[in-house]
């Protein structure tokens, strides 16, 4: 009697596995540039608001809504 073999994953499976595969890699990639160029400038993103920045974002948003 043959043992039972799995059978072959079909391309499309293939490459949806890889592009996973890749798609983290570059994630991780990403962020470790990231966490390299934040260390090395001694910055952090994004930057903290400020009190005028955010008083300034709520106007912004309030007369986005009165136009409508």
């Amino acid at each position: 009697m043959k043992p039972k073999l799995k059978p072959f994953p079909s391309l499309a499976d293939i490459e949806r596995e890889v592009v996973a595969e890749s798609r983290e890699w570059g994630r991780q990639r990403l962020q470790e540039r990231l966490q390299q160029l934040a260390e090395e400038h001694g910055e952090v993103f994004p930057p903290k608001a400020t009190p005028a920045q955010t008083a300034d974002i709520a106007q912004r948003a309030r007369r986005r809504k009165a136009r409508r």
